[in-house]
């Protein structure tokens, strides 16, 4: 795909993003655009972001994780996306849902760094050691692709489907706990709606966080100290609407809640 159309496709979905509005799937129009077509794409609209609103990057998402999602897209890897500062979110914050587009929640574990991370050949080891803290976290996914209706490149060129991202107050050194085991409680207008364990995410959440730090490390770039790392959903994304409540709680770690107004 050309530089044009990676233009085009990421004013687009920028407008998309701030207008509140969706677009036809871009697999749909553009056959033959590949994942690396996509990612530029993403680019694009983060640094009409960057450039426009004067926003910070906070961070990134890794999306993907689970074999189940991995065989829906027919891809034998995860993705990942930009976080920026105008997406963070407290515990106990409200979200207007006219922010939104059709959201969905997924529970997971962020992590803050401490260090840079700079792949390749990083091992979970490495991510632990790199790592200042984790906490429970909120990821409120969005997408400005038309009824969910996407393939791999759709989701990766609109940010990896970013919305907006909720973190528990509680800090809790990863060594203290075991990250893969550890379960999940999603709780949705106070009946639990999803269930899970931190292996959810690519069999470990630090596996996640290692494959993120060696796949940017081989195109040049780092996972740098202070940035936050959401590691993957650890069960099925839960839909939500205005009135909604929802908890999330994580054995070892903590939990956070958002309402949606």
């Amino acid at each position: 795909m050309d530089g044009t159309a990676i233009e085009r496709h990421g004013e687009e979905l920028y407008r998309a993003l701030r207008e509140r509005f969706t677009v036809p799937p871009l697999t749909d129009r553009e056959p033959s655009i590949t994942i690396d077509d996509a990612y530029r794409i993403q680019l694009a609209i983060v640094a009409r972001k960057l450039e426009r609103e004067g926003v910070r990057h906070v961070g990134k998402k890794i999306g993907v994780t689970s074999e189940v999602v991995q065989t829906m897209f027919s891809v034998d890897q995860p993705d990942f996306g930009h976080l920026t500062s105008e997406m963070m979110l407290r515990d106990g914050d409200t979200v207007p849902t006219e922010r939104m587009i059709q959201p969905r929640a997924e529970g997971e574990i962020a992590f803050v760094l401490k260090r840079d991370l700079r792949g390749p050949g990083l091992e979970p080891a490495d991510v632990l050691a790199a790592t200042d803290c984790v906490k429970a976290c909120f990821e409120i996914v969005d997408s400005r692709i038309r009824d969910w209706k996407i393939k791999i490149q759709d989701t990766v060129a609109d940010n990896a489907s970013c919305g907006v991202f909720v973190l528990g107050d509680r800090v809790v050194d990863p060594r203290d706990v075991d990250l893969n085991t550890c379960g999940m409680v999603l709780e949705k207008n106070g009946e639990i709606v999803a269930t899970g364990a931190g292996a959810a995410a690519l069999g470990a959440p630090a596996n996640a966080v290692a494959w993120l730090a060696n796949t940017l490390g081989a195109l040049g770039m780092a996972l740098n100290a202070g940035e936050v790392i959401l590691s993957g959903s650890l069960a099925a994304m839960v839909p939500v609407k205005a009135g909604d409540s929802l908890r999330v709680s994580i054995g070892g770690i903590g939990g956070c809640s958002v309402r949606f107004v």
